[in-house]
């Protein structure tokens, strides 16, 4: 089992940073703001032989009554109940606040481990920056600069001192990373929460909520997944904070970097445009796609029913994936929702013989051949996978660059149905057989009309060059001389 280590602190004193550094990634959102990180976040790390997971929270205010900021602190109280060590991180250039007085209080009280860590502290006399510290009653402050990396070894060494190196690997096994995208508050951040069975993110009546792509790790029947709760995507018209448009940026880096995206919709709200677009991405990258109607309890039978017939229209282009009409405040239907997701990836993941897949291709082109183009009918010999999630199906052939967009999508929808790849899209591409001896044909066709200048090269090798017989001037036709009479004989 890894130790956890918790980065607890007030606002803007550089936890994102620290973490960032001791996972050696990029996960955590940093800027100069105070704030800006609000849930748990989850990484791992590795110190020699030693394995630790690290837990970032955002800023402690444990006196706040209300509002975000009682989420976050209700947040890190969670955390620190289940740390092993907690690295309580405060500003070695503003010193010591009364903030900082009142989260020195709140560890004092719990039954972990706590080491200071004196942040900013670059270019500073390290015993003149941690002096005034030491009035926490929190231990030996330690001076570090997670920015620059000073200190941070031997913090991290003295956290992990009580435990020893393990003796063997823990047992890894595929890990299914499951990303929830959607617009602002549609229901993110509580249908993870319905899943875990505990309040892991926070899930506050206010959109913009969640502003960093949050991973949580959980076991469900055996199997390990990673659910990714994102920031919701607004059009790029109203994106002004530099802040979401980072955070825009981490959704969808989330959505590339997951096998299975779970799309959350508001079932209470008209399918927008931008619902339409969040699609069409998962599409493009290739994901496997789960479609999730959320607050769909208590809504009149006509209603739904109009629900569905906009789904259908406006949502054509995704009718490989499957939609379920869920309530996540309820938990109602995730337990189908997350059935779907493991079909999903089983298909995204699936193998395909060579030979099912060319005897497919061949029924297909039997019932319906590839239309004419010009004199020419595209010809469809063999088939065989080329790729996974997405799958990728390759055809061989002549003249498969004249293949229409419409039989393209004839083929795909035969492969979908034969191998059952439901959940998934699906890509085809067409290699066009070449004549490899092409490019020698024309200098071979020229050498055929020169035999006839042969003689003409080897006489004049022989007597020199064969001089043109002369013209006569008035440039009239040339006429042919009398043959001579054979000689009278004697006799007449």
């Amino acid at each position: 089992m890894k130790p956890s280590i918790v980065l607890v602190g007030r606002p803007n004193v550089g936890k994102s940073t620290l973490f960032n550094r001791l996972t050696r990634t990029r996960d955590a959102l940093v800027a100069d703001l105070p704030g800006l990180t609000r849930d748990r976040h989850y990484g791992h790390g590795r110190l020699g032989g030693k394995p630790y997971l690290v837990i970032d929270t955002g800023g402690f205010e444990p006196l706040a009554k209300d509002g975000i900021m009682h989420q976050m602190a209700r947040q890190t109280e969670q955390a620190i109940d289940e740390a092993d060590v907690v690295v309580f991180v405060v500003d070695g250039r503003s010193g010591v606040s009364a903030l900082d007085k009142e989260i020195a209080n709140r560890l004092r009280k719990a039954s972990r481990p706590v080491l200071v860590a004196v942040n900013k502290s670059e270019g500073m006399s390290h015993g003149v920056v941690v002096a005034d510290f030491h009035e926490l009653g929190l231990g030996e402050p330690m001076a570090i600069s997670a920015a620059h990396g000073e200190g941070v070894r031997a913090l991290i060494d003295l956290a992990l001192e009580p435990y020893a190196e393990p003796d063997e690997g823990e047992a890894t096994s595929d890990v299914v990373k499951v990303a929830i995208v959607g617009r602002p508050n549609v229901g993110k951040s509580t249908m993870i929460n319905a899943l875990l069975g505990e309040e892991r993110v926070i899930a506050f009546d206010q959109p913009g909520t969640t502003r960093d792509a949050i991973e949580v790790d959980f076991e469900r029947a055996g199997r390990r997944y990673t659910l990714i709760d994102t920031a919701g995507l607004r059009r790029r018209g109203r994106v002004f904070e530099t802040i979401e448009k980072f955070s825009v940026i981490k959704t969808l880096q989330a959505i590339e970097e997951a096998q299975v995206v779970v799309l959350v919709l508001d079932a209470r709200q008209d399918i927008s445009d931008q619902d339409a677009h969040i699609a069409a991405f998962v599409r493009e990258s290739g994901r496997a796609l789960v479609v999730a109607v959320n607050k769909w309890d208590g809504l009149d039978p006509y209603i739904r029913e109009q629900i569905k017939g906009a789904l259908e229209g406006q949502l054509s282009f995704i009718d490989f994936a499957r939609f379920h009409y869920v309530s996540a405040l309820k938990g109602q239907g995730l337990e189908p929702l997350f059935r779907s997701v493991d079909a999903a990836y089983k298909a995204a993941m699936a193998d395909l013989p060579t030979p099912q897949l060319t005897r497919t291709l061949s029924e297909a082109v039997a019932r319906q051949a590839p239309p004419r183009c010009g004199l020419f009918r595209p010809k469809l010999r063999y088939a065989h996978q080329g790729g996974r999630n997405p799958p990728l199906i390759v055809i061989h052939g002549n003249a498969l660059d004249k293949v229409p967009e419409s039989y393209r999508r004839y083929l795909e929808h035969t492969f979908r149905e034969v191998f059952k790849l439901q959940g998934t899209p699906l890509r085809i591409q067409f290699n066009v057989s070449t004549n490899p001896f092409a490019d020698r044909k024309a200098p071979e066709q020229n050498r055929r009309h020169k035999p006839a200048d042969k003689p003409l090269a080897r006489r004049e090798a022989k007597s020199g060059p064969v001089k043109p017989s002369a013209k006569p001037a008035s440039g009239g036709p040339v006429k042919a001389k009398a043959r001579p009479k054979p000689p009278a004989s004697g006799r007449r």
